[in-house]
């Protein structure tokens, strides 16, 4: 454990401090809001961010720092709540409050992002920014040749998704006039279109697209036999619902369509609604596994992750399902719906919750001991996974049932900004966190960093509180206007 004491004791002055001109919510200037949001921004920037880019978390006086994993100070992260979600945060804030410095901090974030997109067209977990590090990787701004290069587009975890997500909406915001932005927007667009499989499937990883024949178009079923034990296989191309990975890249699509004008993403989301059609399970457990084979089976991924029909990501497949109804009107998205909510409900467990893992046709739910052998007993089950989930199916069923009822939503504005009004409640929050910023200009929380070599609790940096606290005082400078 590294003590905290010295540096706690060595930056009490700074943390301690409170901005002279906000002592209360009914003095609150919208001027000095402005004035201090930009040397907020200006404080991360220079010294938080490489360039452009962001981490998750950070120890107080900045010499640890970490993504999902440790990180130098030439790295930064595009999983979220990494790079994109913080340019998504600025980005956010500038339409709501039209000042220029935060459109700014959105371009530096889009552009930290066109230098870490890969020759296959999408993004690893990391960007690494010094020139040595990078010479591993086939990023696209340095080499079209990847041959022995770091080249993964990674759809795992909203990580390509959210980087293009981001992008293609501050390319709207820019009217498509800046080049490198738009470029790398669109170059992932065509990436995924190539990466997708012909049953409209996606994988979780891919370098280079699919062969077509060797993909045939497969309906989900059960194999005879499967592996009770982990065989190492690389799952990597795997048809993938784990994590949201389909689901996410659905949304972008989606996305794209509107923002684009091209009907052409549009076809490649409702062809990956039709795989998850394509990928339920027969009787008698009709919903969905976290990943399939090639054959169309059920199929291990990592050493926790057996062949099995899931409880938790069969029900974010049926709000996939209920959201492409929505935003397309093609009903047979919804037929789906019913028998997997009847076969979730007999399947919940004693305690309410639904297991993670239900064994194929016997559905009795599946765990691990802590040593990672399969087994049907919950009493030693590794903490770092959630082997049992919570049961949404009652909202599912709502919106289900309204959706049968009203039909789909009207075509989605992605651009309309609701109007903010300046409420006692928005003004005290804004207050408080001017107030809890330090000299540097730094919102700082005790916490403890995960993956470092030595444990480190003390006074953090965190991305996600930063993101929200920026969207605040935008919104408070908005209302105010």
């Amino acid at each position: 454990m590294i003590s905290t004491k010295l540096i706690t004791s060595a930056l009490s002055l700074v943390f301690l401090y409170v901005p002279s001109h906000l002592l209360a919510g009914d003095s609150l200037s919208p001027v000095a809001v402005k004035k201090q949001m930009e040397q907020t921004i200006g404080f991360y920037q220079r010294s938080v961010s490489i360039n452009g880019g962001y981490l998750w978390r950070y120890s107080g006086d900045l010499k640890l720092r970490e993504g999902e994993g440790r990180a130098s100070d030439h790295t930064a992260w595009v999983q979220p709540p990494g790079t994109p979600s913080v340019g998504q945060a600025f980005l956010d804030s500038y339409r709501l409050c039209k000042e220029s410095f935060l459109l700014d901090a959105a371009i530096k974030c889009g552009e930290a992002l066109v230098h870490g997109q890969l020759v296959s067209g999408g993004w690893d977990y990391r960007i690494e920014f010094l020139p040595e590090s990078r010479k591993r990787y086939a990023y696209r701004t340095d080499t079209k040749d990847a041959s022995g290069l770091r080249n993964v587009t990674t759809l795992d975890d909203n990580t390509t998704q959210s980087a293009l997500s981001f992008l293609m909406r501050l390319d709207h915001e820019l009217k498509f006039k800046h080049q490198s932005i738009h470029e790398a927007a669109t170059t992932a667009l065509k990436s995924l279109l190539r990466a997708q499989y012909p049953n409209g499937g996606w994988p979780q990883r891919f370098s280079t697209p699919p062969v077509p024949d060797d993909y045939p178009v497969k309906r989900a079923g059960y194999p005879k036999e499967w592996p009770r034990k982990y065989e190492g296989k690389d799952y990597r191309s795997y048809y993938t619902f784990n994590d949201n990975s389909i689901a996410d890249t659905i949304n972008v699509m989606l996305d794209a369509a509107i923002i684009y004008d091209n009907p052409e993403y549009k076809s490649a989301a409702l062809k990956a609604g039709d795989f998850i059609l394509l990928s339920q399970m027969p009787e008698p457990q009709p919903a969905w596994s976290q990943q399939y084979n090639h054959e169309g089976h059920p199929a291990w991924a990592r050493k926790f992750e057996p062949p099995a029909v899931t409880g938790g990501e069969s029900q974010g497949i049926m709000r996939v399902l209920l959201s492409l109804y929505d935003r397309t009107g093609a009903e047979r998205f919804l037929e789906p719906i019913p028998p997997a909510i009847s076969y979730l409900r007999k399947s919940i467990l004693p305690n309410g919750q639904l297991a993670r893992f239900y064994e194929l046709k016997t559905n009795k739910p599946l765990f691990f001991t802590k040593d990672y052998k399969l087994t049907y007993d919950d009493s030693d089950m590794p903490t770092h996974y959630a082997f049992k989930v919570g049961s949404r199916l009652d909202s599912i069923e709502r919106e289900f049932n309204r959706l049968k009822k009203d039909g789909p939503s009207e075509p989605r504005n992605l651009f309309s900004q609701p109007q903010q009004r300046l409420t006692k409640t928005l003004t005290m929050q804004t207050t408080d966190i001017i107030n809890g910023l330090d000299a540097r200009g730094a919102w700082l929380e005790d916490a403890t960093l995960r993956y470092q070599e030595q444990e480190y609790s003390g006074p953090i940096i965190d991305m996600r509180t930063f993101a929200r606290n920026v969207v605040t005082l935008a919104t408070y400078l908005g209302a105010t206007r």
